[in-house]
């Protein structure tokens, strides 16, 4: 078999599913040149993973996200251009059956992007609701990586035990797991506290993506349960869940104080500290700048006890990702 070309992987990635989605996040087209902008500004720092998948996009703007990265990776010269990584995820749609629709995702994918993709992901597991379909999918998935048109395979809301089975069925085929992609934050330890997959990552060779680290923008210290919150979906959860985070959001502001760093730079910094990569998402210039003065420092042993502390007593919790396995 011939030597697959490996995956670089850096400390932090940024996740662009807000570019392309008006319902959640505002997308509008006037917003391209800046997210030019703020895909050249995270490559030469250093920010080479890009998080995307092909269901990313609103209505008809579907598969914007990859055709953006495409356009923008095809246009950068400068530092890291050589380490860019564009990871997209393959999503589980019920209307995907078996091994060709896989390939065919990918390949579609990969024209949007105007190249082959880098890092190809399983979006979500059916074994909540068809575990049936999964493995004709995730044949497909393989076969991507046999026919050499990715670099690597990943995983995204994966538990454990799902992650093992399909751990043992890729291994047969000489096919590493390369990354598991969970929902991680101060908001959501629930995979790593409860389910333990960071163990099994460690153990098994697999990097874990922290994907949502700011918990949707909760801990940016931007929203408050008296104050602003954003419109939409966003806004609705926002009340829910702001005024029982009050001690998390006043730990990490004073911790953040005493770093003379942003809330959202010490969530960040917390989830690499875990092990994790985390991929904060950026629409614009300031926040790209903010998610890229995580990186260079650390949070000490202390600090990361105290925000652990602080998380495992919040009352209240992101919600789940309902294809989250076990």
């Amino acid at each position: 078999m011939q030597t697959k070309e490996k995956l670089i992987l850096p400390k932090m990635g940024c996740g662009t599913w807000a570019w392309g989605n008006r319902l959640l996040w505002g997308y509008d087209e006037s917003m391209d040149n800046e997210l030019q902008n703020v895909f050249n500004l995270c490559v030469a720092n250093g920010v080479t993973l890009f998080d995307t998948g092909d269901s990313y996009g609103t209505g008809k703007l579907n598969g914007r996200s990859e055709m953006l990265l495409g356009q923008f990776s095809q246009v950068y010269t400068g530092a890291n251009q050589e380490n860019i990584c564009i990871a997209t995820k393959l999503a589980a749609y019920p209307w995907r059956w078996g091994r060709q629709a896989i390939i065919s995702a990918g390949e579609a994918s990969a024209q949007r992007l105007g190249k082959n993709v880098d890092l190809v992901q399983m979006h979500w597991s059916t074994a909540n609701y068809l575990p049936w379909q999964e493995w004709g999918l995730l044949d497909g998935l393989a076969g991507l990586y046999e026919q050499g048109k990715v670099k690597g395979v990943g995983l995204s809301n994966y538990g454990p035990e799902r992650l093992m089975k399909v751990y043992e069925r890729l291994r047969d085929r000489h096919i590493p797991i390369t990354t598991l992609q969970v929902q991680y934050s101060l908001l959501s330890t629930y995979p790593v506290t409860e389910l333990g997959v960071k163990e099994i990552c460690d153990d098994l060779g697999i990097k874990l993506i922290a994907y949502s680290p700011l918990a949707l923008g909760i801990l940016t210290g931007k929203y408050s349960e008296n104050g602003s919150v954003p419109q939409g979906i966003r806004g609705f959860l926002f009340k829910q869940i702001l005024p029982g985070v009050r001690p998390l959001l006043s730990c990490l502001e004073a911790v953040a104080k005493s770093r003379n760093k942003t809330m959202s730079q010490v969530a960040i910094n917390w989830c690499i500290c875990k092990g994790t990569i985390p991929i904060p998402g950026a629409k614009n210039l300031a926040q790209a700048e903010q998610n890229i003065g995580a990186l260079g420092w650390e949070l000490d042993a202390g600090e990361v006890a105290e925000l652990d502390n602080a998380a495992a007593s919040t009352d209240k919790k992101m919600v789940q990702n309902i294809f989250q396995t076990k």
